[in-house]
């Protein structure tokens, strides 16, 4: 059993969803988004993403977007993305790297699996990887142990569900609207019947990300999905805070804050 599918048995004992905190690498700096990235998980999110910055992300709004700008300018390289990874992981907390295809392609796939798993990563999400397309990933993946993980969205037809759910492994990444990350006021009323129809074609867990904001917004996703992902709400404790140790604790009392919530999910 994966550390991603020991986090939710975890949780499943517990009968509460899994909280997925995500922080881009290399923002504020490198050391910084390691220290953000364990105080989130100190505070209760039970499994990181750790986001690889790159030039080109289409599917981040504009806070991730900032973010990884500033990472990138910062001079962020694969290694400061995998040094993130062994560091987080170290503290103790299933770590997840989040990218777009281009970099690992470019980088080797095999060679991204390889130095993936030396780091202690549990798996890779990839937003931009189609199915199709994923076959040197996938046998890359199962080789070193890696959970590769997938997204359905709301357009996505049946078929298609039951394609993608079939390639993934440690959960199914169910993109809750349609559009860029970001905050919302409210959670999609797309994302319950989305994890009602993913539920049709798989065993695997299913987290619901791109939205959720507070502990509200987390108790009501906690209420018919298996996890709540949170990624532009923590980037941004960090973007309007002054200075590092501001934004650290920003982050620390936030991932309090939306582990509350998935401990008393609303009724979906």
């Amino acid at each position: 059993m994966s550390r991603v599918a020991e986090a939710f048995q975890a949780a499943a004992q517990q009968r509460r969803a899994v909280l997925v905190g995500y922080v881009p690498a290399g923002f504020p700096s490198v050391d910084g988004a390691i220290e953000a990235a364990t105080a989130m998980a100190a505070a209760g999110a039970d499994i990181v993403e750790i986001g690889l910055p790159y030039s080109d992300p289409l599917m981040d709004g504009p806070v991730i977007q900032e973010a990884t700008r500033r990472a990138l300018a910062g001079g962020t390289r694969v290694a400061d993305v995998l040094r993130t990874v062994e560091a987080v992981a170290g503290a103790g907390v299933p770590t997840l790297v989040m990218t777009y295809w281009n970099p690992v392609d470019h980088y080797g796939v095999a060679a991204f699996a390889r130095d993936l798993a030396a780091a202690g990563g549990s798996g890779m999400i990839t937003p931009d990887l189609t199915p199709e397309e994923a076959g040197p990933w996938l046998e890359a993946a199962a080789q070193r142990g890696l959970d590769p993980v997938f997204l359905v969205a709301p357009s996505s037809p049946a078929q298609r569900i039951k394609l993608i759910t079939s390639a993934c492994g440690g959960f199914v990444y169910a993109a809750s609207l349609m559009g860029t990350t970001g905050t919302r006021e409210t959670v999609g009323s797309q994302a319950a019947g989305l994890v009602r129809r993913v539920r049709q074609h798989t065993s695997l867990p299913v987290a619901v990300g791109l939205g959720v904001r507070d502990r509200q917004q987390a108790a009501e996703v906690a209420g018919f999905a298996d996890a709540v992902i949170v990624g532009s709400a923590f980037v941004s404790r960090l973007l309007d805070a002054p200075d590092l140790p501001t934004g650290v604790s920003a982050v620390r009392d936030l991932a309090a804050s939306l582990a509350a919530g998935v401990r008393e999910p609303a009724v979906a």
